[in-house]
């Protein structure tokens, strides 16, 4: 959600909570509606103390989500630059091979999986590149001491390649699900109507907008951080980016440069098959 979009929506509700507060108070009884001032602040102390305690739980939930999201991205990178350099150690043709498919694999991340993430779609299943390594490897046969630690070291990186894809992709639907999206609006929308309980004719209307525009603020803010932390990938501020991964495809570049590797690359500047 765009930065701009998220003041406006603070502000909407705000000005319609204030507004709602204002003209209520037009015709409201000295002293708010309730006969026992202290008794409904007691009741309203249960009420925001139970969505305090309900949203403070989720925002945990996600934000949780989101560092996985984000630790998965930079491990993913990590190990792809670490593949690379352990595929220069496998016999040619097949390591060759390998090392520009893990080429191919990065350009995929960022100019096809992001975009479906950030449009709130999780890709599906393998990589298109993930299965074209895994073929490749199988046709390599390992003969000198080196090649087989190399292989071995391969198959571990690709296991913990694959769970940190997981983990990164793990959050492009978000893991609120619905039924704590609506009791968590419900409550909201019950704390908003029983502020308005609150009004007082005797109060001057400055008091009564800060009453009322304090709590609209925090809640309807508080409400859009934790929509921002269950959706991690979209183009606002804050939001997950594929840095990572793009520092990744340029340190490769230069590791190819720099060990004069001439194999082709089997796909374009954005990871799609040549000829596809």
């Amino acid at each position: 959600m765009n930065l701009f979009v998220a003041l406006a929506i603070v502000l909407g509700a705000t000005g319609i909570a204030v507004a709602a507060m204002l003209i209520v108070r037009r015709t409201a009884p000295d002293g708010s509606y309730f006969a026992d001032g202290d008794r409904a602040a007691g009741v309203f102390g249960v009420l925001a103390t139970g969505f305090a305690v309900l949203l403070g739980l989720v925002v945990v939930l996600a934000f949780t989500s989101y560092d996985a999201s984000r630790s998965g991205a930079e491990d993913e990178a990590t190990i792809v630059g670490q593949q690379y350099e352990v595929a220069q150690l496998m016999a040619p043709p097949g390591g060759r091979r390998l090392a520009a498919e893990l080429v191919c694999y990065a350009r995929s991340v960022v100019y096809q999986e992001w975009p479906r993430m950030e449009r709130g779609h999780q890709p599906a299943g393998l990589n298109p590149w993930g299965a074209e390594l895994f073929r490749t490897l199988r046709g390599i046969a390992p003969q000198t001491a080196s090649e087989q630690a190399a292989y071995a070291k391969w198959l571990d990186q690709r296991t913990d390649r694959e769970a940190a894809r997981a983990d990164r992709t793990h959050g492009a639907e978000g893991v609120i699900p619905t039924p704590l999206w609506i009791v968590l609006f419900l409550s909201a929308l019950i704390i908003f109507a029983y502020m308005l309980f609150f009004a007082d004719s005797a109060e001057r209307a400055l008091v009564q907008a800060m009453m009322m525009g304090g709590v609209a603020v925090v809640i309807t803010s508080t409400l859009l951080l934790l929509w921002f932390l269950d959706h991690p990938y979209h183009s606002s501020v804050g939001s997950l980016r594929p840095v990572a991964m793009q520092r990744t495809i340029g340190i490769l570049d230069q590791e190819g440069a720099a060990i004069r590797e001439k194999t082709t690359i089997p796909c374009d500047d954005r990871g799609n098959p040549r000829g596809a």
